[in-house]
C-alpha cells in the first residue's frame, strides 16, 4: 500500500508539472525562445509527435516491468532502482501524452511505430519496438522469484534502455520543440546512466548484461 500511495502522489505531481511546463495554446512563447525552435504545435508527422507517442508507449512497459519485479524480490537495491524508474518514466509519460493533447494530436496513431525515425519497427510476439520485452520475457519475469527475477529484471530492462536511450538521441537531434528537444536529451543522458548501474548490479550477482 505504502508503494501504491507513492505511485498516485508521483502522478500526481506529473499532472501538476503538466500544468507549468506543457506548451499553451493562448501563449505561442509558452515553450520558450531562444532556441531557434518552433512553439507551434508540431505536424503529425514530427519527430516530436512520433517520440512522445512511441516514447510514452516504451515507458509504459519499462514502468510494468519495474511493478513486477518489485513484487518479486527483497533485495532493496534492486527495489529502489524499481521505484526510480516507475516515478521518472511514469512522469515523463504523463508529460509526453499532456503535450500531444495540447498539441491536438491523438495519443494512438495507425502509423509504424519509429516511422519518424525513418525504420518503422515491425512488433514481435508482443514487443512493438526495438529494446521492449516480448510476451514471453513479460511472463518468464512475472513467474521468476529472488535472485532469477533481479537478473532477468536487469537485463530485459538494460536492452529496454538501450533502446529507449538511441530513440531519445534521435529525438534530440530532429526535435522542433523545446519541449522534446530537451525531454529526449535528458532522457539519452539518464538512461545510460542507469544502464551503468544494472551493469555493476548484474556483475554483483555474477551474471552477465
Amino acid at each position: 500500500m505504502v508503494w501504491a500511495g507513492a505511485v498516485v502522489f508521483v502522478v500526481a505531481v506529473g499532472l501538476v508539472l503538466l500544468m507549468v511546463v506543457r506548451p499553451s495554446a493562448a501563449s505561442p512563447s509558452a515553450s520558450g525562445s531562444g532556441s531557434g525552435r518552433s512553439s507551434a504545435a508540431p505536424a503529425e508527422a514530427s519527430a516530436d509527435v512520433g517520440f512522445a507517442r512511441d516514447m510514452s508507449v516504451h515507458h509504459q512497459q519499462a514502468v510494468e516491468m519495474a511493478f513486477l519485479v518489485r513484487d518479486r524480490t527483497e533485495d532493496e537495491d534492486v527495489r529502489r532502482l524499481a521505484y526510480d524508474i516507475i516515478n521518472t518514466q511514469a512522469n515523463q509519460r504523463g508529460m509526453m501524452l499532456g503535450w500531444l493533447e495540447s498539441w491536438g494530436r491523438p495519443k494512438s496513431s495507425e502509423r509504424p511505430p519509429m516511422k519518424w525515425m525513418g525504420h518503422p519497427a515491425t512488433p514481435d510476439d508482443g514487443a512493438l519496438m526495438p529494446g521492449m520485452a516480448t510476451d514471453t520475457e513479460l511472463e518468464r519475469l512475472r513467474t521468476a522469484e529472488g535472485r532469477d527475477a533481479e537478473v532477468l529484471f536487469l537485463r530485459l530492462m538494460t536492452v529496454h534502455h538501450r533502446a529507449g536511450a538511441d530513440m531519445a538521441r534521435a529525438a534530440a537531434a530532429s526535435a522542433g520543440t523545446d519541449e522534446i528537444g530537451g525531454l529526449a536529451a535528458g532522457m539519452a543522458r539518464a538512461q545510460e546512466s542507469e544502464i551503468s548501474l544494472m551493469a555493476d548490479m548484474l556483475k554483483a550477482r555474477n551474471a552477465t548484461p
